[in-house]
């Protein structure tokens, strides 16, 4: 009798398993069968005819008063309410492929077909688990700060953020992990209180389940919070009865419908503006475009090595053609500008985009040039096509460093000493302006639609593979006319007025914004240190 009941005991647990996965499949389609045939009325032919039941209990967002609320409270969620997307997921993603790795991405798409059929609080737990068992809480929280709050300022739903930004009290009860969003609450809308799922932690790591108090209950929460003080306004989402109950608790309650989620807000009308943000991904990983994503690898990583391939052995007439026909699209606009019989070389003055800008100005040129900059991987250094030299933030050193290799040749500078990817230039150093007379600007941008180029916590030697992996990587060089001598040092101009000149005439090549940020506030954002590069010999600061 042993034996057989031993042999029995997988097939039990398989029907078992089988068993539940069918109810949740029959449940969940049933329900959504459900909400199809309510929303739509299936059952009258006419309109008119509809029950008294289907009209909407709460006003539109967009019919709150704006006016006179600064001494009021809002309550609302940030899921389908503050954000225009229902679904998380895609933040999911961020985290597991930007914190974890790309192992960890992958089995999150692979279980995104199983999500379907399960219900939220399943879904939830099933993607805390995936996304966070074993990562560091330091990770999550670099990523909660450097990564996700461009995508959720990208998905910001226009109505709810301007009822927000009218209140003086702001508070956000939401049931996703109170980590993924509580940085990007606080810091860029400026959020009271933020209640959200708590996960259960090991040391400095998260185990990947959810905390012993449980999945956040949003209504109960906020009654436990405020007691019996109705915050004057309620937020919800008009699908679901959770936000019904949540709203019922305040004295005014509003809706979002489908409708209210079309408008995006523009850049210009950001609570705060967004000038530096890391990770590699350049998209919002829905499922689809995650799966597009990984169907990409296997191309785009020999493709990535052809292109760097033809750049470092080919002619550039050749290079240029040979990239072309791989995807790479190379806008060039303007002359290189003929050099005076001085024997001294020309300054070239770039903008700083990725490490590969001085390559795509010495192809644009079709001539070599020498580029200087503050820090360089050990692997870039071996694969650049052009003679590089490293700098030491050492004015003195650094400024006998170039104007030797000015007397040798031209020479390009990137004086942001860092890059940035939005629409905005940092502060120059004025280094370069004490050291030449002849001195071109030029315009560089890129644009990427999958990998982003740059990275200020990740392998700086894997920045140009990534760039280059790209479908279609575009570089735009807009070679400026030549500064003339008196708008120079040599003119009478102090080293700070030519920089400042050039990063503004820079600035309105672009329609980009010059600020006075350096690489400083960039890594202390981004990677929480100042950017500070351990040598063998000597330790590299960053600029005062």
């Amino acid at each position: 009798m042993t034996l057989p009941m031993k042999n029995m005991v997988f097939p039990m647990i398989f029907l078992r398993l089988a068993e539940w996965f069918v109810y949740k499949l029959l449940a969940n389609s049933c329900y959504k069968a459900a909400m199809k045939v309510k929303n739509s009325g299936y059952f009258f032919k006419n309109s008119s005819f509809r029950s008294p039941h289907q009209i909407q209990l709460y006003p539109n967002v967009s019919k709150c008063n704006l006016h006179s609320r600064k001494s009021e409270t809002i309550a609302c969620d940030i899921q389908g309410t503050l954000l225009r997307s229902k679904s998380f997921f895609p933040y999911f993603m961020l985290i597991a492929f930007e914190g974890g790795s790309i192992i960890r991405a992958m089995l999150l798409l692979l279980s995104s077909p199983f999500l379907l059929v399960l219900d939220f609080e399943a879904k939830l737990r099933v993607m805390v688990f995936i996304t966070f068992c074993g990562m560091k809480i330091k990770d999550v929280e670099c990523v909660g700060r450097a990564v996700l709050p461009k995508f959720f300022l990208e998905n910001l739903n226009v109505h709810v953020y301007e009822v927000m930004k009218s209140v003086g009290s702001r508070m956000v009860f939401t049931s996703v992990p109170r980590v993924m969003v509580e940085g990007f609450l606080k810091e860029y809308l400026s959020v009271d209180c933020v209640k959200g799922t708590e996960l259960h932690i090991v040391g400095k790591y998260f185990s990947g389940f959810v905390s012993s108090s449980g999945i956040l209950i949003k209504h109960r929460a906020l009654k436990e919070f405020v007691g019996e003080k109705q915050p004057e306004i309620g937020i919800g989402n008009s699908s679901s009865l959770h936000d019904h109950l949540f709203i019922s608790l305040c004295k005014e309650a509003y809706v979002v419908n489908k409708e209210d989620t079309i408008s995006i807000l523009p850049r210009e009308k950001y609570p705060k503006p967004l000038v530096f943000h890391d990770g590699r991904l350049a998209f919002l990983p829905t499922p689809l475009a995650t799966l597009v994503m990984f169907m990409w690898l296997p191309i785009g990583i020999p493709l990535a090595i052809f292109r760097i391939f033809i750049g470092i052995c080919l002619p550039y007439k050749l290079a240029i053609l040979l990239g072309k026909l791989s995807g790479i699209r190379l806008r060039v606009k303007g002359t290189d500008p003929p050099r005076l019989e001085n024997g001294q070389g020309v300054l070239y003055v770039c903008s700083h985009r990725t490490l590969l800008d001085p390559v795509f100005l010495c192809t644009s040129l079709g001539k070599s040039l020498t580029a200087v900059t503050y820090s360089l991987s050990k692997m870039s250094e071996i694969l650049a096509p052009i003679k590089t030299v490293r700098l030491t933030r050492s004015r003195k050193k650094d400024g006998e460093a170039m104007q030797k290799l000015l007397s040798e040749g031209d020479l390009v500078v990137c004086p942001e000493g860092t890059t940035c990817r939005e629409p905005y230039l940092l502060r120059f150093s004025s280094l370069f302006a004490e050291l030449a007379d002849e001195i071109v600007p030029v315009a560089m941008n890129t644009n990427v639609n999958m990998f982003y180029g740059t990275t200020a916590s990740g392998l700086k030697c894997l920045d140009p593979i990534f760039f280059l992996m790209n479908p279609r990587p575009c570089y735009n060089v807009e070679i400026l006319g030549k500064l003339p001598k008196e708008l120079t040092c040599a003119g009478g101009k102090s080293s700070h007025e030519v920089a400042n000149y050039i990063q503004k005439q820079l600035g309105a090549a672009l329609g980009f914004e010059c600020t006075n940020l350096t690489r400083r506030d960039k890594y202390l954002m981004l990677a929480g240190n100042e950017g500070v590069v351990e040598d063998q010999n000597s330790r590299i600061n960053t600029p005062n």
